[in-house]
């Protein structure tokens, strides 16, 4: 019974392999890595729910289960891959696979991430001197991922603020608080029906050293994170 469980689990592996590569090969060429993570993770998963309820035919019951979970987790994995380019579409760049070298030269910066697509706005473009509100082309620009999130109503959004380190840190924790609410309530009220989580971090998480001018103005900045579920929200501060 116990070599029989151990080849579905491989039989398992394989069928996420199969699921992913489908995903990636017929419906977005070259966005098939998360595709395949996720219908991975999604076997595994099913395997194990399958044995467990499947009490006297435990071996059938993980190969059902891996099948519906590999086929979960790559549209999962798909759906990540898939949001990531319709954000950069949206805000006429690509999705960059370092963000510290892009943010050297762009203002807005689409990344993925294993659980989430991440978009950074640089603050030079975002709000003017110790202001909290938006400018017009932020403003703008926020309007465009604002039409991508109304195909994603069950992803979950977190706005999170973030300084450089001149003044103290109280009064940076309340600016980039103010910015990351105001960001979020505009999203609100541009009509975003997605669960928003807004936060302040000060200059706890810079992305690069504060020790040049040109490294504060990347430090100071919103992101915008886009979570498929509860698990894959994590603490942006740290």
């Amino acid at each position: 019974m116990k070599k029989s469980y151990h080849k579905i689990i491989g039989i398992s592996l394989a069928a996420a392999l199969t699921f992913g590569g489908c995903a990636s090969k017929n419906e977005m060429p070259n966005q098939g890595e998360k595709t395949q993570q996720g219908a991975l993770i999604g076997a595994l998963a099913g395997a194990a729910l399958g044995a467990a309820v499947s009490k006297g035919h435990r071996g059938e019951g993980a190969l059902i289960g891996a099948a519906a979970g590999a086929a979960v987790g790559g549209v999962i994995g798909y759906n990540l891959d898939k949001q990531a380019q319709e954000v950069a579409d949206s805000m006429n760049t690509n999705v960059s696979q370092n963000e510290k070298e892009a943010a050297k030269y762009q203002d807005i910066i689409v990344t993925k991430h294993e659980n989430y697509v991440k978009i950074t706005f640089k603050s030079t473009m975002m709000f003017r001197t110790n202001e909290a509100d938006p400018t017009p082309e932020a403003r703008e620009k926020i309007g465009r991922l604002v039409d991508v999130l109304k195909n994603y109503p069950s992803t979950i959004v977190q706005v999170v603020g973030h300084t450089d380190s001149r003044g103290s840190y109280d009064y940076n924790l309340k600016l980039s608080q103010k910015r990351a609410f105001s960001v979020a309530n505009l999203l609100k009220n541009l009509g975003v029906q997605n669960r928003i989580y807004a936060r302040g971090c000060s200059f706890n998480k810079p992305l690069v050293p504060n020790d040049s001018p040109t490294n504060m103005a990347i430090n100071r900045r919103v992101e915008i994170y886009l979570y498929p579920n509860e698990e894959s929200v994590i603490d942006a501060c740290r």
